[in-house]
């Protein structure tokens, strides 16, 4: 690990080489660090693996899915990798670093949940320019972060995924809520819960607004609606949008994948309470 940073062609001739003759030991080294929080170790980790062709993104997001060990950033960035193995992961951490540290420019301490979320939403949806995808609702691509952040536009869940991502660099407590039909993200540290919705330039919502917003689109809401939802859920409806929007999209293959990606995410979680 020490010399994982050290780019002398000689040292990265010898590391190759020792790598090499590790095979699926070394490739579970360098993946495990490729995903760490050190994210200098992880961009030349990543380098290693493409160059050593170690990577097998499915399988990777598979064992993931198995591990049951489930952290947002980690699951979406592997769950792009996918679609695309030679994704950059440093760098999609890097511009949401550089959101975050922007934001952090902003903020005036002390400052409440909501005043947070004001800057978040200015830099964002105004200064990055974000915005729900309406002319292309079902393009596969809304889905997936690296391609979000690129293309500044989505789906209310990666959009709310991107939120979720900058908001945890500045320490604010929010949570992802999916409704039904829909996604936002709730903040529930304030006096009373509210509610940000990404899609929307992250326009604000107190609890009777999200109910009138899904009476609106003909569902009966329940005080449950307004529940956090686990990360293990965020994922596995992502990887149903996928599904969903491959098939529309007459690609029968991808849209093969996520759905069998979803399904692992409802069997794993069914052997877990099970055991």
């Amino acid at each position: 690990m020490s010399l994982l940073d050290d780019t002398s062609p000689t040292v990265r001739r010898a590391l190759l080489a020792r790598f090499s003759t590790h095979g699926a030991a070394a490739a579970t080294l360098l993946q495990g660090i490729a995903h760490s929080s050190n994210r200098v170790l992880a961009r030349h980790a990543a380098w290693f693996i493409e160059e050593l062709k170690l990577a097998d993104p499915v399988s990777e997001f598979r064992s993931f899915i198995r591990s049951l060990n489930y952290e947002l950033e980690t699951g979406t960035l592997l769950l792009a990798r996918t679609v695309t193995p030679s994704l950059d992961v440093g760098a999609c951490r890097a511009e949401l670093d550089e959101i975050a540290a922007r934001c952090r420019e902003l903020i005036s301490e002390p400052s409440t949940s909501r005043e947070k979320c004001r800057v978040m939403n200015r830099v964002i949806f105004h200064e990055w320019g974000f915005r729900g995808n309406v002319e292309q609702y079902t393009d596969p691509l809304n889905s997936l972060i690296d391609k979000v952040l690129s293309r500044r536009k989505g789906i209310p869940i990666s959009l709310s995924i991107l939120y979720l991502l900058v908001a945890e660099r500045l320490g604010l407590p929010l949570e992802p809520v999916g409704l039904p039909g829909h996604f936002v993200v709730g903040c529930y540290s304030d006096e009373a819960p509210f509610f940000i919705d990404p899609f929307e330039q992250g326009l604000f919502r107190d609890a009777d607004e999200v109910f009138a917003l899904l009476r609106s689109n003909h569902i009966a809401p329940k005080p449950s609606d307004l529940a956090p939802t686990t990360v293990r859920e965020v994922l596995c409806r992502s990887c149903r949008n996928l599904a969903n929007h491959y098939s529309a999209a007459s690609d029968p293959a991808h849209a093969q994948v996520f759905s069998e990606f979803a399904n692992e995410f409802e069997a794993t979680h069914e052997r877990y309470l099970q055991s």
